[in-house]
Order: C-alpha cells, then sequence, then structure tokens
C-alpha cells in the first residue's frame, strides 16, 4: 500500500470506530451491534482498512497488546469482597462447565456441520468458550437486573476471557504441530499450567511495579494512567515473548491485584484509560470484521445459524443448570445466567490470529475458522442484545427503577438522613472517611461502601453497581465541591452537594457551581445543627399538609424515584408520592 492508502485506512478505521459507538449510543445498543456489520460491509467494498494490508503480519501483536490492555481495566472493575459465598461457587462452576461443555459440543456437532476435521472443530470451540466484559457490561447495563446476577455474569466474562485465551493457545500448538489433537494427554495439561505459571509471574511483576510507582513514588493521575497502560504493555509482552497467550493472565492479575491490594493509591478517574479501551474496542471489531469475506461466509452461514441455535437454545441454559445447582439462585436468576453469552473480543480476536497461520500451514477446513466465529459473535449479540431485557423482565430479575443513593458523609445527621431514606424502601449506600463515622453507618445498619478517598463514587463503573445518585454530605465544604466536579463525569446519574454556609472561607465551595441541595437556607451546618436540637427526618404522604415548622427536603415518587429539593429547583409532592420532612419530632 502507498503511504496515502495508509493514512487514508488508519484514519478511515477510527472515524468507523468512533462512529460506530456514538451510533450505538444513541441507540442504546450494545456498540458490537453496529461495529462489526460496518466493518464487515466496508471490508467487503474496500480493502483500505483490511489489517492484512494496513498493518501487516504484526497485527496480531498488536491484537494480543490491544486485547491485554482491555482485560487489565475489566479486572480493576473486579472487586474479590463481592465474590463470596454462593457468589464465588456459582462462577467457578460456570467457568469449569462452561469451557468444559461448550468445547466438547462444538467438537461434537462441527464436523458434521461445516465438513471440517475434528483438529479444526476443536480449535472453533476453544475460541467460542470466551464470552467477555466487552459485550457482557453493556448488555447488562441496559437490562439492569439484580446485583447478583449482574457480578455473576461479569465475573464469568471477565475470567473466561484470559482462561479461554490459554486454551486456545494449547490447542492451537497441538492442531499446528502434531496435525492431530489429544487434550486428555498429561503433556497438554502440563502445557497449560505452565501457561498459566507464567501468566500468573507475570501478573505479579506487573503488580510490583505498580505497587512501586502508586504508592512510593505517588504518581498523580495522569503520570499514574501512563505508568499502568506502560506497565501492563511491558508485562504482557515480556509474557507473550515467553510464552503465547500469556499476557492475558498477566494483565487481568495485574488488574485484580492493583483493586484489590490495600494501600495502592490508584488515580481515582481514569479517563484517558476508559478512554483508550474504548477506542481499542473499536478499532479492534472493525479490523477484525474487515478481514471477513462475503465470499468466506456465505457457504457456513446456514451451518452456522444451526450452531447459534445449539450454543443458545441447549449448551448455555444446560450450563446454567449445572452451575446452578446446590446454590441459592432462584429460577429466574438462573433462567436468566442461561439466556446471556454472548461472545466477545477474545473469541474475535484469537480467530483472527489462530486462522491465519494454520491456513498458511495448509490445515484443510482453517479458512473457515474466522466466518464461523464471526457469524457466532454477531448472532449471539444481536439474539442477547434485543430478548436480554423482555427475558429479564419476564423472569422478574430486573433491579426495580427504584433511585439508589450514594450519601457520602458521617455525621448523625447524615446517619438520620440515611435510615429516613431506608424506611422509605430505598436502597441506600454511605460511605465516610473517619472510622468513627464508619461504625456510625454500621451501628445503623446501612450498607457502608468499602475503599478509600470516594473510590466507589469515582470508579466508573459504579453505575454497575446500582449507584444512581450521590449526595456529598460531609462537613468540609471544600471536599464537597471539589468531590462534586470529580464524581459527575463517572456516575450515570445526578450528583448533589450540601450547600456551605454564606460566610464560608473555603478555598473552592462558595465559588463552584452546580446545583445546591436543599437550597441556600438549608445549608450544612443549620441541617446539622437543627438535627442536634432535636428535628429529625420524617415520612408523610404527599397528599397530607406540611406540618407547621418543617421543611420538604426529598420527594420519592411511586416507582421508587428520589426527587430532592434543590437552590434551583423545588420538589413538590403529589398524592401518590411520599414526602421526606425535615421537622420537630
Amino acid at each position: 500500500m502507498t503511504g496515502e492508502e495508509i493514512l487514508l485506512g488508519m484514519a478511515l478505521t477510527v472515524a468507523l470506530a468512533t462512529g460506530s459507538q456514538v451510533l450505538a449510543n444513541r441507540l442504546h445498543v450494545p456498540a458490537l451491534i453496529i461495529l462489526l456489520p460496518v466493518g464487515f460491509t466496508v471490508g467487503a467494498l474496500t480493502d483500505v482498512i483490511h489489517p492484512g494490508r494496513l498493518i501487516g503480519p504484526d497485527f496480531p501483536a498488536l491484537v494480543s497488546l490491544s486485547v491485554a490492555v482491555i482485560l487489565y481495566d475489566a479486572g480493576l472493575g473486579l472487586n474479590l469482597r463481592n465474590l463470596k459465598g454462593e457468589t464465588r461457587g456459582t462462577v467457578g462452576r460456570l467457568l469449569v462447565i462452561g469451557i468444559l461443555v461448550t468445547f466438547l459440543a462444538v467438537c461434537a456437532v462441527g464436523p458434521a456441520l461445516f465438513g471440517i476435521p475434528l483438529r479444526v472443530a476443536a480449535m472453533i470451540g476453544v475460541i467460542l468458550v470466551v464470552s467477555g466484559p466487552t459485550v457482557v457490561g453493556p448488555l447488562l447495563e441496559y437490562v439492569r437486573p439484580t446485583d447478583k446476577v449482574r457480578r455473576i455474569l461479569i465475573w464469568e466474562g471477565t475470567l473466561t476471557d484470559p482462561i479461554g485465551g490459554i486454551l486456545g493457545a494449547v490447542v492451537f500448538h497441538a492442531v499446528a504441530t502434531s496435525g492431530q489433537i489429544d487434550i486428555g494427554r498429561g503433556y497438554q495439561i502440563g502445557q497449560f499450567l505452565i501457561s498459566m505459571g507464567v501468566g500468573l509471574a507475570g501478573g505479579a511483576v506487573g503488580t510490583g511495579i505498580l505497587w512501586l510507582a502508586l504508592r512510593k513514588l505517588r504518581l498523580g493521575e495522569t503520570l499514574g494512567t501512563l505508568a499502568q497502560l506502560a506497565t501492563v504493555i511491558l508485562v504482557s509482552a515480556g509474557c507473550d515473548i515467553a510464552r503465547d497467550d500469556t499476557g492475558l493472565i498477566a494483565a487481568i492479575v495485574t488488574g485484580l491485584a492493583v483493586t484489590n491490594l490495600p494501600g495502592l493509591d490508584m488515580p481515582a478517574r481514569r479517563p484517558f484509560l476508559e478512554t483508550l479501551v474504548q477506542l481499542i474496542i473499536g478499532l479492534l471489531f472493525i479490523s477484525i470484521s474487515s478481514a471477513v469475506t462475503p465470499a468466506s461466509v456465505t457457504p457456513v452461514l446456514v451451518p452456522s445459524l444451526i450452531l447459534i441455535a445449539g450454543l443458545v437454545l441447549l449448551v448455555r441454559p444446560l450450563i446454567a443448570y449445572a452451575s446452578s445447582r446446590g446454590s441459592d439462585l432462584t429460577v429466574g436468576e438462573w433462567g436468566f445466567i442461561g439466556w446471556m453469552a454472548p461472545r466477545g473480543i477474545v473469541a474475535a480476536s484469537t480467530a483472527s490470529a489462530f486462522a491465519a497461520t494454520l491456513v498458511e500451514k495448509g490445515l484443510p477446513g482453517a479458512s473457515k475458522i474466522l466466518p464461523i466465529t464471526f457469524l457466532v459473535i454477531v448472532g449471539t449479540v444481536l439474539l442477547y442484545a434485543l430478548t436480554a431485557a423482555p427475558v429479564a423482565r419476564r423472569l422478574g430479575v430486573v433491579r426495580p427503577s427504584r433511585t439508589r443513593p450514594l450519601l457520602v458523609g458521617g455525621d448523625p445527621w447524615v446517619v438520620g438522613l440515611g435510615k429516613a431514606l431506608e424506611s422509605a424502601g430505598l436502597d441506600v449506600l454511605m460511605w465516610a472517611g473517619l472510622d468513627e463515622e464508619r461504625d456510625r453507618i454500621r451501628a445503623a445498619g446501612i450498607e457502608l461502601a468499602r475503599g478509600e478517598m470516594l473510590a466507589t463514587a469515582t470508579n466508573p463503573r459504579a453505575r454497575l453497581e446500582g449507584v444512581t445518585a450521590v449526595f456529598l454530605l460531609t462537613d468540609d465544604d471544600d471536599f464537597n465541591a471539589l468531590a462534586s466536579v470529580v464524581v459527575k463525569d463517572n456516575v450515570q446519574g445526578p450528583v448533589y452537594r450540601v450547600g456551605p454556609p454564606r460566610d464560608s472561607h473555603g478555598v473552592v465551595a462558595p465559588y463552584t457551581g452546580g446545583d445546591i441541595l436543599f437550597g441556600r437556607s438549608l445549608v450544612r451546618h443549620i441541617v446539622a445543627a437543627r438535627y442536634r436540637r432535636g428535628d429529625r427526618f420524617l415520612l408523610q404522604p404527599g397528599s397530607a399538609p406540611l406540618p407547621p415548622d418543617h421543611d420538604v427536603l426529598f420527594v420519592i415518587r411511586p416507582d421508587g424515584t428520589l426527587d430532592p429539593v434543590t437552590e434551583s429547583r423545588p420538589a413538590t409532592p403529589l398524592p401518590d408520592d411520599t414526602a421526606v420532612l425535615l421537622g420537630p419530632a
């Protein structure tokens, strides 16, 4: 390709990746539904974005490093404290049973469906065992299932990616070198364990580097994010050089360790890393789908639809049922888990990398690996995207639309407000920095958010934890003001702060914009003083008249939506609403 064609191909790929995700966001659908058809269509019309021509033989290595960054970011969202009890057991069974049953099912039907050798069917089977957070996460954000179901599916999707990548490398080497496959041999099990060891060692090295960079050097947001990116790429590349595809294990282990080890000063905001991950996802799907030609898809279209039907209607429900035996999952919960197994970026990337090498080696049927994988990805994502929400509603596993507020602060009046909101039926989450405040929250029986320095609120995945509104109620006005600026970009929902005193000498609080909770007449110290004098937070029907010496602070709508009174917008209770008042007990 000429220099002009390369520039055009790169610019077009970036534009398509970005435009597709913007369109998907506007349509409220997973980005893959737009990215894959767009890449396939443009790849059929022109070859300027074809990765083989644009990048050349180095494309698989670039894909491997890109997927490592994606998995590291996914690992940062996995809190081990949420993986406990029955959830841990269910996730473990889903991984073991799901990988084994999916692999064996594809091996059993693949040769007859597609006219391929068992070796190629085994390669396809191990590719299709993975799911991934890049497809599961957006679907769950749209469906909003219960916390238990969401956590199980997020953990399963994230952990199957590196495990599937390692298994794919083991099967690939068995197929490519010996021309036959025998997964039962102790040699292959040993190869898998060696790969796991290399990946875990790489994860330990990456964790050590980031501990030094974030804990000892105290790098700020920008340099801290760059240090994370450089560490993940360096460690993943080193592991892949030592042993194929072990970089995926290293990346996710590093992310898990960094987010769960105490004392690591993680930057609260990661806008650059989040933006980079979104761009990588778009670029990879556009590039990989452009390599699939209509001529390669046509012969395997009908058999692939049969395979998709088998995976969706038989294999996945069987896996979910077997994994939920003996657990506390309800019929609706295991039913929805059995209706959620889309394939994603790791399946596409491994198919792209392994298929090209096997085709070069002249393995019969290897040219069908990528188009079959492409069709399974498109089919499963489209099917689940269109049906997941109605299925979740039918099975009764949709989280109520009611607001889940995060109250930041631990003063007695803040805890009293949390108790009042809980008594109104809201699922309240609280965070406080001081030990005595945290003890006060625990004593009140309110759920306490774990972590340091608003990690729960500033985590871009807070919306996946169900937080839909944040209320900054500490006695530090500058903290409330600054935190409101940080939090509003990372939480899918409104952010409010209690107002500072009129004569505040804070550095930023008197000058920072944003909607002030309760208005200027009920600023922080006035609410606290009234609470100390005996005023309490009370609930009354919206149809009842306002008692003397009482102020309306919130209105809770019949659907559980929490509507606060602010400086710019009063909340008027309607007859079917519930009003939260502050007044004499």
